[in-house]
């Protein structure tokens, strides 16, 4: 098959493989990379149905990655998706209260980031040495709570690379804050900042535009890198597990090949249920794509309304990793909408930079129709965890518990019983202080957050996982904390430029 190369979303004039994709992160217009075609699924899922998690996710990475080998991809899958993950299946597939919850939280960190981060690490190093490069590569993360602990976790003393993760000081759970200021290794440095995470993001996209920082940095042989979602070899691998859902679902005798599935994203920056979009282009039956917000409804709006607007308050939930206003990977949906049009995606995010909303043409909604979306209040948040758990004794964290939510308006206004598989983006270990107290708030009283989690477990009936344990009793590691505007030179100083 014919290599793929990337394209930036705003029109830069050179296109790269995709390992200087991986390694760039952003291109230099500061635009995304999508590949120039969307590849098909080359296997029948009769087949792809009887795979390990490894072997299937192979072949939808190659379809992608092709400027990788097959020894080359294979090393970065087999390592990435090793006992580093609780459950043997990766991503295990569960039936509670009429939908099929994907389990995306069992490796390192417990939150579906790791399905991801757990294969950049290698995807990065494998582009380096494929490329010729002999920098540092420095990666730079802004973070809502999970990409940050995952990033640092895959990164984490390997070689030729350091990471830097910028988190809103006030805007993570605890436990959230406890696993990233706990991170081992001499290559990390993790910041709070006194913003949210909206102005993180900002001020990393900013760094990585500036032309004298990125000048100055080369002359120190050093070079940017992502770990964020805009980052095409976090994209990649996403995709591979909504393929893997509808094999499962076949391997359960739910479906017959050919049959529809609908998905439902609980989703902030968009990168998530972009992955499912790319899943139904390369051949996966997907119906719906339902796209769930929190109390942050900036989705919700633009799909109801065309028009994207990033004024008004932001709010802290309990669902924090979806507490986002400028939703990254959009962007990328907005060119394919666009028809591929670079300068009308250039136009629109300029104009949400300079005037903070834009709005698309009709024909241009018109390529938005899979997409449904709805959001849920934290009420309704805290409502949907007692009902599922007492409809199934299942136990769902606050993010799933938004997807959730929605899902349950979504079918009783539409009637729709399509087969449903709910993204499950974090354990409940992660935000166990809200998802108690929505249980049943007699549980919480005069506990901290691992009390709690040893309450969860006897709620649950499920072990306390490793990634809860470890951070227990773990020394804190790094203090820093910094306004916005000092972003830059805690970088500065951290690579000692």
């Amino acid at each position: 098959m014919e290599g793929l190369n990337y394209k930036s979303t705003r029109g830069y004039k050179e296109a790269v493989t995709a390992s200087q994709a991986v390694l760039n992160g952003l291109a230099p217009d500061g635009g995304l990379y999508l590949p120039d075609r969307i590849p098909t699924l080359s296997v029948p899922f009769a087949k792809l149905a009887t795979m390990r998690y490894q072997d299937l996710a192979y072949e939808v990475m190659k379809l992608f990655l092709t400027d990788y080998t097959e020894e080359e991809l294979r090393y970065c899958i087999e390592h990435a998706y090793d006992e580093k993950f609780e459950a043997p299946e990766v991503a295990p597939l569960k039936l509670a209260d009429g939908a099929w919850y994907l389990e995306l939280f069992h490796g390192r960190t417990i939150a579906f980031k790791d399905m991801a981060l757990s294969i950049l690490p290698y995807l990065m190093t494998c582009a380096a040495k494929k490329n010729h490069i002999t920098n540092e590569i420095v990666i730079l993360t802004a973070t809502s709570g999970d990409t940050g602990k995952a990033a640092l976790a895959g990164f984490a003393d390997v070689p030729q690379t350091k990471i830097v993760v910028f988190f809103p000081e006030d805007g993570v759970s605890a436990i959230q804050k406890k696993q990233m200021i706990t991170q081992k290794g001499d290559n990390t440095f993790v910041v709070g900042v006194h913003g949210n995470f909206d102005d993180c993001q900002t001020n990393v996209k900013a760094m990585f535009a500036n032309k004298a920082l990125n000048e100055k940095m080369a002359s120190h042989g050093l070079q940017f890198s992502s770990a964020n979602s805009i980052n095409i070899g976090r994209l990649v691998p996403q995709v591979a597990y909504y393929v893997w859902s509808y094999a499962q679902l076949m391997t359960k005798g739910v479906i017959c090949e050919g049959d529809p599935i609908n998905v439902v994203v609980p989703t902030g920056n968009f990168g998530n249920i972009l992955a499912a979009y790319l899943a139904k282009e390369i051949g996966v039956p997907i119906g719906k794509l339902i796209c769930a917000s929190n109390d942050n409804r900036v989705l919700t709006d633009f799909f109801t309304t065309g028009t994207y607007d990033k004024r008004r308050d932001f709010r802290v939930t309990t669902s924090p990793s979806m507490d986002i206003l400028v939703s990254s990977n959009l962007e990328r949906m907005i060119y394919l909408a666009c028809e591929c049009d670079a300068a009308r995606t250039a136009g629109l995010m300029s104009q949400l930079k300079t005037e903070g909303h834009y709005e698309l043409t009709e024909a241009e909604r018109a390529h938005l129709s899979d997409y449904v979306a709805g959001c849920a209040t934290e009420a309704e948040v805290a409502e949907e965890i007692r009902h599922v758990y007492k409809a199934a004794g299942y136990v769902i964290d606050t993010h799933t518990a938004v997807g959730s939510r929605v899902y349950r308006a979504y079918r009783a206004e539409t009637g729709d019983a399509t087969p449903t598989v709910i993204a499950s983006t974090a354990s409940p270990y992660k935000f166990s202080p809200a998802v108690l107290s929505a249980i049943d708030p007699a549980l919480t009283e005069g506990k901290d957050d691992f009390a709690l989690a040893d309450v969860l477990s006897k709620v649950s009936g499920t072990k306390i996982p490793a990634a809860i344990e470890e951070i227990r009793t773990a020394p804190i590691r790094h203090r820093t904390i910094c306004e916005i505007d000092e972003m830059q030179k805690c970088v500065e100083d951290f690579l000692k430029l």
